[in-house]
């Protein structure tokens, strides 16, 4: 009996095995690091054009303080969730950018143990063994007891909240930086999109959408409740997404940014005003008052929506980033056999070698 049991569990294990491969074999996260089982292959060492300003940069973790005014500063938060769309949106930066060697990454990892910080330096240089950057770490604590549940979980992360607090995160000689997701592919120069003014006071540039109902970003009681909604009086807020933002830190800083979006989240957590992650809080403190950017630069939804995952197409018109914002990923997509059509712009751009371990070891049980 019991060699009957034997034989039929490894039967069923085969023909796992042989029709639904991805979900079979999953890989596990080193304790305390990243998921050793992904590797990535080494990017083509992408160099400055001739009219690029030198970076007088020696390349590399720790290599250089960040400072250098001719550097382009970009924040990413990463996990190990979407390390492998994280190094691809780095792949593509690099590949489409006409100064390189001018580029300098700032990742933000959090202090869970989902990413070791060493283990992040070493997989970026190995892949990336020009790149300019520096891995910080986020203490979730500061955030934690702020959060509150949303529509979807993967939006509770509290890494999700970092962006706010890139001005504290980043060295003061960093005045302005551009953050983005990790689900996007940039394939235009992000030089243009650095060079973006913020007019006035403005502390963010982002695209805006104002043909989009902002009033369903926040619930009946908060509009109902005259005190709350007044933060609007005067102003023409319109919707953007936190995805893709220039951020001025000098004026952040002066302004005290991260505060009054921690106080909109205390709120938040007595009243319940709204139900979207970190995106309302930002709305709250910038709707109405931010430098609108070409939409060209956050062509987003490609996810689908939070709660289904859907497949969207590319809006008309000239693009310079696609953003895989909703619940459906591209590298999700295509391991699982049924991606959508525009998940196959992103793969050219994706760097992950498939488990070879993996591969071995299913031969050796077929």
């Amino acid at each position: 009996m019991f060699i009957f049991r034997l034989v039929f569990v490894t039967i069923i294990n085969i023909i796992s095995l042989l029709i639904f491969p991805t979900d079979a074999i999953r890989s596990f996260p080193a304790e305390n690091g990243l998921d050793l089982s992904l590797e990535f292959s080494k990017a083509p060492d992408y160099r400055n054009g001739v009219k690029c300003p030198s970076s007088a940069n020696n390349h590399g973790v720790g290599l250089t303080s960040g400072c250098n005014p001719s550097l382009v500063h970009i924040a990413m938060t990463i996990d190990s969730e979407y390390l492998r769309g994280s190094m691809a949106a780095v792949h593509s930066v690099l590949k489409h950018t006409s100064c390189p060697d001018n580029i300098f990454f700032h990742f933000i990892v959090s202090d869970s143990g989902s990413v070791n910080p060493d283990d992040l330096t070493r997989t970026i240089s190995s892949t990336f063994p020009l790149l300019s950057f520096r891995a910080y770490v986020f203490r979730e604590n500061i955030v934690r007891d702020l959060i509150s549940s949303s529509i979807r979980q993967a939006l509770d992360n509290p890494l999700n909240y970092a962006r706010s607090y890139l001005a504290d995160l980043l060295d003061p000689c960093v005045k302005r930086v551009i953050y983005l997701d990790s689900d996007i592919l940039v394939i235009d120069d992000i030089q243009k999109l650095w060079e973006v003014s913020l007019t006035g006071s403005r502390v963010i540039g982002a695209p805006e959408y104002c043909r989009a109902n902002f009033t369903k970003y926040f619930s009946a009681e908060f509009w109902s409740d005259a005190e709350l909604a007044e933060v609007f009086a005067g102003k023409t807020p319109c919707y953007f997404n936190t995805g893709v933002m220039v951020m001025d830190l000098v004026r952040w800083r002066e302004g005290d940014y991260t505060r009054k979006i921690e106080n909109w989240m205390e709120i938040q957590k007595e009243r319940r005003i709204y139900e979207l992650g970190s995106l309302p809080p930002f709305l709250l403190v910038f709707g109405g008052d931010v430098e609108g950017i070409d939409h060209r630069w956050n062509q987003h939804g490609l996810g689908g929506d939070n709660v289904v995952n859907s497949c969207r197409t590319v809006h008309p018109g000239p693009v310079s980033l696609l953003h895989w914002s909703g619940k459906g990923k591209p590298w999700a997509r295509l391991d699982s056999g049924a991606p959508c059509q525009v998940d196959f712009l992103w793969a050219p751009y994706d760097l992950y070698k498939p488990h070879n371990h993996h591969q071995q070891k299913r031969r050796q049980i077929i």
